[in-house]
């Protein structure tokens, strides 16, 4: 047989490219308000990568070759974000209000509080998201997965840090520190019996 046209760039089923760690330019698809299963406010925002992101309408792109018959948007193009304090309901949430004020300094725009319809008007506004991974488990196997960390106005985007990973409880192994370049660091008593050079 003939090698088919495309075939070295086609890919194969069941691979694709990771979200990268750290900051994105994010485009908001859709804010809903709902309540979360013990009946306290949330919202839940949908969005996308930015046309101007390194990795342009990745969730979108996951969406559309979602093969099941009820498609949903993709679990790391969301963020689950409570209204109110965890310990103190009469306080607002940390993660609500950066949303908020996010969206405000990103935009140059005041939200308008109030109606039935309120998440409506974040549709097509700018915010930036950072990525981090955290330590999952599912069917009797661990996994690290890469998930949004939280919001960041989109001039905090390009030095937005990467989140330290997160670890289920009991992880038994401690992840390797290094520093900006990359480079372990190696304590000052090593004796060198372990060091490969």
């Amino acid at each position: 047989m003939k090698k088919p046209n495309g075939y070295d760039e086609t890919r194969e089923s069941g691979t694709f490219d990771l979200v990268e760690l750290g900051g994105h330019y994010a485009v908001v698809k859709q804010v809903s308000e709902t309540q979360s299963s013990t009946g306290k406010d949330m919202i839940v925002v949908l969005f996308d990568f930015d046309k101007n992101d390194k990795q342009a309408g990745y969730h979108s792109q996951a969406f559309n070759n979602d093969s099941r018959e009820e498609k949903k948007w993709p679990f790391n193009g969301s963020k689950y974000i409570m209204v109110h304090d965890f310990n103190d309901p009469n306080k607002t949430s940390r993660a609500f209000k950066t949303f908020c004020t996010c969206i405000e300094k990103s935009n140059n725009y005041s939200i308008q509080w109030g109606g039935a319809s309120w998440g409506a008007q974040f549709k097509g506004k700018k915010i930036g998201v950072v990525y981090g991974e955290e330590e999952n488990s599912y069917d009797g196997k661990t996994f690290m997965r890469r998930v949004p960390k939280w919001f960041c106005n989109i001039d905090g985007v390009a030095t937005a840090r990467v989140p330290e990973a997160k670890y289920l409880p009991g992880h038994n192994s401690q992840p390797v520190v290094t520093d900006a370049n990359g480079f372990i660091a190696v304590p000052e008593n090593a004796d060198g019996e372990d060091i490969p050079f």
